[in-house]
């Protein structure tokens, strides 16, 4: 058994230098790497090209990276609550690649199966296909959008095991299982961390294979990005 566990953010995050792509989980600010990114932003790194369904809001989650200019082109699906991310991209301060949620999801799962390329019909006719070889197939039109590739992936798991197997909860499991194993190392921090064969192994949701780091987090503050509530009857 291949122990993934390190004793915390600073040695889960070795490695980590200016100009690398990185895959960070999460959903807004739901099921998002706290730990790791409030890391990456004490680490200083900039150049960073930062793959993600969105950046959060300005003062939590990527948004503390986008305040401090450490990001150089953000990779989403949308610009989401984010001011400093609206202000940035349109003043052309920060290089910004809109794709459909559901590409960017298979290009996370296509890297990591371990294809380099697929069709999709989403894009075709707009400019998400500008640039890129189209094809027919039985009638229909696709678009060949290649798989990510980034140095790092940063997710966020309820709980863990030393071998690095993973259980998400509730819809913080959005884009953090696609993205394990989508890079060349994937840290995943845990709310719990547990002794391996703690975990029921029909409740794992990632094998362990995926994970090359695996530590406990601290302090999660879990935010609610909109908080939506009804009157009394």
């Amino acid at each position: 058994m291949i122990l993934k566990k390190v004793s915390n953010v600073q040695e889960a995050l070795e490695g980590i230098t200016d100009n690398m792509t990185l895959m960070l989980g999460g959903f807004g600010l739901c099921g998002i790497p706290e730990n790791a990114i409030a890391e990456l932003v004490k680490l200083n790194v900039n150049g960073l090209t930062c793959i993600s369904n969105n950046a959060g809001v300005d003062d939590f989650g990527l948004g503390l990276l986008l305040q401090k200019r450490q990001i150089k082109k953000m990779v989403s699906s949308y610009v989401g609550e984010n001011d400093e991310f609206e202000r940035q991209m349109l003043s052309g301060e920060l290089e910004v690649e809109l794709i459909p949620q559901g590409t960017l999801a298979e290009r996370c799962r296509a890297a990591q199966s371990g294809f380099p390329a697929f069709y999709t019909p989403a894009g075709y006719g707009t400019e998400v296909a500008i640039g890129k070889e189209t094809r027919e197939f039985n009638g229909k039109m696709y678009v060949l959008e290649e798989a990510f590739q980034a140095d790092f992936a940063f997710v966020k798991a309820w709980k863990g095991d030393e071998a690095g197997n993973l259980i998400f909860k509730g819809t913080a499991r959005n884009f953090n299982p696609a993205m394990c194993g989508a890079a060349k190392i994937t840290v995943a921090e845990v709310e719990e961390l547990l002794p391996v064969g703690s975990l029921d192994p029909n409740q794992i949701h990632i094998p362990g294979i995926f994970v090359q780091r695996i530590f406990q987090g601290e302090t999660y503050e879990k935010r609610i990005e909109q908080r939506t509530v009804r009157q009394r009857n």
